[in-house]
């Protein structure tokens, strides 16, 4: 596709545009699938009279009705007209929904959240649970200080990545890569650059375990830290549904984590887990931190690491970030995944090396 082929052309350059002042090698670039990548999608649902239907609104706020959505895998376009049919066909459904939240797995599997601005009551649960048995669906109705699971607040997601599967619980209302495919990709670049097998890696920001899970066939041992509760519920999850026995898990955030490795503070988190930082021999940190970077005290921490693997959703930021570890390190690989094609969005990946 020409116009797919133009714009991840333009990506890799303004990628390429800014690691070029810390002499980077040319990106590897992973594409995506110019239609069908996202396992996550997110509606309005627009009230008109006797009729309703999915709404998304563009950049200049218009409304566009969604009957079906290309971006989206089979499995959420399969299930848009024969849900919006019941929504519109059954008021205890219909009254007052104003969100409808589709989350897909490459197994088919499909959770669908419905968001409703009044409570939810036993006329809605009735005609909720026959909607998810005639659907196959897991469905979970959310209004204020009210969550009915019917089915799962999850589904179960498999990434193949060196010749091993890897399965993971990803959460409704959290946090997971949309383009499963491209994911893939991302995990499978990570584990090339994963270095000593007999040494140990840190992780911050790992989230359910995403890159936790494949990077801890490459190492030692593993010490992943993540601030939120749900993450942390997630990640210990996986490691129990992968059998992963190498992985130990602290509820710190990344600035908390610095000051335990200054010998600053001292955490009862940290001794409840019998995790004992002294006892480990990193030889890289990996990092997948939010679009606004690292912040200075946690940069000085990474720069007396090795080897850096950084994942970054924001490239500005990277930027940034790489102006105070250039100092230190150098860049050894990169990568670009387009995570959302037609989008301005890039996902990349740098592995830095120290001087």
């Amino acid at each position: 596709m020409p116009a797919y082929q133009s714009q991840l052309a333009e990506k890799t350059a303004r990628l390429a545009a800014l690691l070029a002042p810390f002499t980077a090698p040319p990106p590897a670039v992973y594409p995506s699938l110019p239609v069908g990548y996202r396992m996550r999608a997110e509606f309005r649902v627009w009230h008109d009279g006797d009729d309703c239907y999915f709404a998304m609104t563009n950049a200049t706020r218009e409304r566009i009705r969604c009957d079906s959505f290309p971006s989206a895998c089979e499995a959420i376009n399969r299930l848009m007209t024969p849900l919006m049919a019941a929504i519109r066909n059954r008021p205890a459904l219909r009254y007052r929904l104003f969100q409808a939240e589709f989350h897909a797995a490459q197994t088919g599997e499909v959770m669908v959240s419905l968001v409703y601005h009044r409570p939810l009551d036993d006329a809605w649960q009735t005609e909720a649970q026959t909607l998810a048995a005639t659907l196959g669906v897991s469905l979970i109705g959310r209004a204020r200080k009210q969550k009915i699971i019917l089915g799962h607040d999850f589904v179960q997601e498999t990434f193949h990545v060196g010749g091993q599967d890897f399965h993971y619980r990803q959460y409704e209302n959290s946090f997971s890569q949309p383009n499963a495919a491209v994911c893939a990709q991302m995990l499978a670049w990570a584990c090339q650059q994963a270095g000593n097998l007999q040494a140990d890696l840190l992780e911050l920001y790992c989230g359910n375990g995403n890159f936790t899970l494949p990077l801890a066939k490459r190492y030692r041992r593993v010490l992943a830290t993540e601030v939120s509760k749900s993450g942390i519920r997630a990640l210990r999850e996986n490691i129990l549904l992968n059998d992963c026995t190498n992985i130990a898990v602290a509820r710190l955030s990344a600035a908390e984590l610095s000051e335990a490795m200054r010998g600053e503070r001292s955490f009862r988190r940290l001794q409840q887990d019998g995790i004992v930082l002294a006892a480990y021999n990193f030889d890289t940190v990996f990092v997948d931190p939010p679009r606004a970077g690292i912040d200075d005290a946690t940069l000085a921490l990474l720069a007396r690491f090795p080897r850096i693997l950084y994942i970054s959703c924001n490239p500005e930021t990277l930027a940034a970030n790489l102006t105070v570890l250039d100092a230190t390190h150098r860049i050894s690989a990169c990568a670009l995944f387009d995570q959302f094609p037609f989008t301005p969005h890039i996902e990349s990946g740098v592995l830095l090396e120290r001087r």
